[in-house]
């Protein structure tokens, strides 16, 4: 999908005349799919244990609404106004995991209630009228950069940004340098030194390229921030953990991950939790986006998240599929989406296109796999 999604930028650069890769647009596809994002992260792992969440758009509205009744009306400060919301979301994502995990009800039957039941609440927190006007201080998750430390040096470039991107570039080489010696000690096999370097240098051309770009508007968001962090929490997780492992054992197969001593319940109940939080999360960023909570807030979120995670290679049925993939389903659809506005197609072409694109993905997964039995 790396592929594709750098064969989609590049089409669109030349559609848009260049617009698609100048450095605002670039910043403004980021902030605008973040939220997604976000979901995109708790879904793969949702869909990766055999389930689905049809409620993370209501409850990422609901949770934003929380937020601004507790700061605009309540006074709460910001910092225990999001560490409430991020409680609250555990909480709604164990309500649906207990029905789930230990009554044995659908997935898709619960979120499906879940998605009902909090956009009912949204509408009746916020009595169907947006509240605007949030602190500052929180506006800042979403349209926040990194300070410029290094800017008495130069001007009209983000310097901090390019040190950042040099710091990350030597750290790449290290570690590509250490895992490449340590499978050789092993007698591992090893892509030969020439190819080696030749990796390297893309890896690195394309890390500083996309900081180059950062750099000539505002730097580094915050979001950018957070969505890293995010990213390589649950990528160690997934795929270096104990939990990761029985993750995907009980997607590929429930029973026989039970049989095997893998508390599936439990694993499920954790998922769904940890969903809650991510939507919670994802409420806190697109209300901050917003400056406002709004009562249709959310809709279709759960549909984009979704989609992210299939068109980025997760299985319909379960044990398949990474938390990169979903980032890069996701990078995906918000390109085609800024694309496409970009050349002037209209909302019912865009979902139209989305859609087919989406259908094209699922095929392509079930192609695959029938080829490889």
């Amino acid at each position: 999908m790396i592929i594709a999604l750098v064969m989609i930028m590049l089409l669109f650069q030349i559609l848009t005349g260049g617009i698609l890769m100048q450095p605002l647009n670039i910043t403004n596809l980021i902030l605008q799919n973040s939220y997604i994002l976000v979901l995109a992260i708790g879904m793969v792992l949702v869909i990766i244990t055999g389930h689905i969440d049809l409620s993370v758009g209501s409850v990422a509205a609901v949770i934003g609404a929380t937020a601004a009744i507790l700061m605009v009306h309540m006074q709460v400060p910001v910092w225990l106004t999001i560490l409430i919301s991020l409680l609250l979301g555990a909480l709604i994502g164990a309500w649906q995991g207990f029905w789930i995990a230990y009554v044995g009800i659908p997935s898709f039957i619960v979120t499906l209630a879940g998605m009902l039941l909090f956009r009912g609440l949204t509408m009746v927190i916020l009595k169907g009228q947006s509240i605007a006007s949030l602190p500052n201080a929180f506006l800042g998750i979403s349209s926040g950069f990194i300070p410029d430390w290094l800017s008495g040096y130069a001007t009209g470039i983000h310097l901090t940004t390019m040190a950042i991107g040099l710091l990350l570039s030597a750290v790449l080489i290290w570690n590509e340098l250490r895992l490449r010696r340590t499978r050789q000690q092993y007698r591992m096999e090893t892509a030969p030194a020439a190819w080696f370097i030749l990796k390297l240098v893309f890896l690195v051309l394309v890390l500083n390229g996309f900081l180059w770009i950062l750099a000539r508007y505002e730097g580094i968001p915050n979001l950018l921030i957070i969505l890293t962090v995010l990213i390589a929490a649950y990528t160690f997780i997934t795929q270096r953990t104990v939990i990761g492992r029985h993750i995907y054992a009980t997607g590929g197969n429930s029973k026989a991950a039970a049989l095997s001593g893998v508390k599936t319940k439990r694993v499920t109940f954790y998922v769904f939790v940890n969903m809650g939080v991510l939507s919670a999360l994802a409420g806190l960023i697109f209300a901050s986006r917003l400056s406002a909570a709004t009562p249709k807030a959310g809709t279709l979120f759960e549909l984009d998240a979704i989609a992210a995670c299939f068109i980025g290679g997760a299985s319909a049925t379960g044990g398949v599929g990474t938390v990169i993939g979903a980032i890069i389903g996701g990078l995906v659809m918000g390109v085609m989406n800024n694309g496409m506005s970009l050349i002037g197609v209209s909302i019912d072409w865009q979902q139209a296109i989305k859609g087919l694109v989406l259908l094209l993905a699922v095929a392509f997964d079930f192609y695959i796999k029938n080829r490889s039995q």
